[in-house]
């Protein structure tokens, strides 16, 4: 297991070599795209082929990329177009993980609430189109766990689609949003290929640094050592939450902290081997 830092740290539009350049200084060897991932914005080859140049450049490599919430082309639309819009956007996104060398896209889903029923069957219309497309380039989808998220639409999600296709991209900030997010991660945790690492105070989505807020960070270490995962620890931290108005000194201290979990994780993997 390595570390990785989510592009978005700074900003998530504009000409990423900036950030790319300070992330691979900080001692990053691997990333999560996030730029753009709020906005209906469609990557061409042109731009592709430059992030390509630039990770190699850098010696970075991509393991995942967030998909696009949807402003207007929503993947779990109830306006038909809307959703194909949103569905081709992820394709997108699936086509530039594969030249990239990616693996993996993180996508939102709806409120489970009887209000969002047909969003969530919408939802389901996406995946079906979808899962053929990935297969055939080896990408996986993650669905996000939300805010005060009991984890029911994801359950019922990882019932109907299997694992080489569907898997869980766990927010640690999310989960602490109403307590129970390691409880509920703890019990799907072998459908976990992604994490978004950050901390809050349990009351709002503060994007803080890890060790800063109410996390129980032992915990969590606990059960992604006892999961398959073996992937990446993932750090979704904002420099303006952080009190540090120094990129590269944020980002030092990013990895820091990333290193001491990292460490908590191996130290639960090696008293789970000693059982």
């Amino acid at each position: 297991m390595e570390l990785a830092m989510a592009t978005d740290y700074a900003g998530d539009t504009g000409n990423a070599e900036p950030a790319l350049t300070r992330i691979a200084e900080a001692g990053f060897r691997h990333i999560q795209w996030i730029h753009h991932w709020r906005h209906d914005f469609i990557y061409t080859e042109p731009e592709i082929r430059h992030i390509a140049q630039l990770l190699k450049r850098l010696e970075l490599k991509l393991y995942d990329i967030h998909a696009p919430a949807g402003a207007e082309k929503n993947w779990y639309s109830t306006v038909e177009y809307q959703r194909q819009a949103g569905v081709e956007i992820i394709k997108n996104r699936v086509e530039m993980s594969r030249t990239l060398g990616g693996s993996v896209i993180v996508v939102h889903t709806p409120t489970m609430n009887a209000a969002n029923r047909g969003a969530w069957s919408q939802l389901r219309r996406s995946l079906d189109d979808l899962e053929g497309f990935c297969s055939a380039r080896s990408v996986k989808i993650a669905v996000e766990n939300r805010s005060n998220d009991k984890f029911v639409g994801i359950r019922e999600l990882f019932s109907e689609y299997g694992p080489d296709f569907l898997g869980l991209c766990y927010d640690s900030g999310h989960g602490n949003i109403g307590g129970t997010g390691l409880q509920h991660l703890d019990s799907v945790k072998e459908r976990l290929i992604s994490l978004h690492l950050h901390d809050n105070d349990g009351k709002a989505d503060q994007h803080r640094p890890v060790f800063s807020g109410t996390i129980d960070w032992q915990e969590l270490a606990r059960i992604v050592a006892e999961s398959p995962y073996d992937e990446f620890l993932t750090f979704e931290t904002e420099m303006r939450r952080s009190g540090l108005h120094d990129e590269s000194l944020f980002l030092e201290q990013v990895h820091s902290d990333g290193l001491k979990l990292l460490s908590m994780v191996r130290d639960q993997t090696r008293s789970a081997s000693a059982v």
